[in-house]
């Protein structure tokens, strides 16, 4: 319940987020159109924030980050929802989706090496090379989802994964 709880306040967050930006929205706004009591929009949620990264990670968390096919379909799925990334990433307050975007996909790539080299400790070049793949990924999404209406997420991956720091690639790709 408590799942299809937090999936209806999401949708009714999407909807605001077609007409307003976040920071002009208002939990009270988004408590009246999802029709409940805010009280129940804190029991799920911090605040209006906290429901937009669990509207990213709960996409996310379905996407194998070392996957062209999932990471590709994760970015079409974005590019479906066009104006609530185009909205969050507008966002610039100190919750700003970008960095929790950043945070969660340099623990996913850091989990990944971790798993692949049987270690729970990673050297700093590799750490290194990560948060960079991953500012990257990152920067290179919010200008692909923005600016370019042309070029797939087929092709928009297959650049990321290509452009790599070799240290990453030999770890996740080794097998290939």
């Amino acid at each position: 319940m408590a799942g299809r709880t937090k999936i209806w306040i999401a949708d009714k967050m999407k909807e605001l987020m077609k007409t307003k930006s976040i920071d002009k929205i208002r939990v009270s706004e988004i408590c009246k159109l999802a029709d409940i009591e805010r009280p129940t929009f804190y029991y799920h949620f911090k605040d209006k924030y906290d429901l937009v990264v669990w509207i990213f990670l709960s996409d996310a968390y379905k996407t194998d980050v070392i996957s062209a096919e999932s990471a590709a379909k994760a970015m079409a799925k974005m590019r479906m929802d066009f104006i609530f990334y185009k909205r969050a990433y507008d966002d610039l307050s100190q919750n700003a989706l970008w960095q929790y975007m950043l945070e969660y996909f340099v623990k996913r790539y850091e989990n990944e090496a971790q798993k692949k080299l049987n270690t729970d400790v990673l050297d700093a070049q590799l750490k290194y090379s990560i948060r960079l793949y991953c500012y990257g990924c990152v920067g290179m999404t919010k200008e692909w989802l923005l600016n370019d209406n042309t070029t797939s997420a087929e092709i928009i991956v297959k650049m990321m994964f290509e452009s790599m720091p070799n240290n990453m690639r030999n770890i996740y790709f080794q097998d290939l």
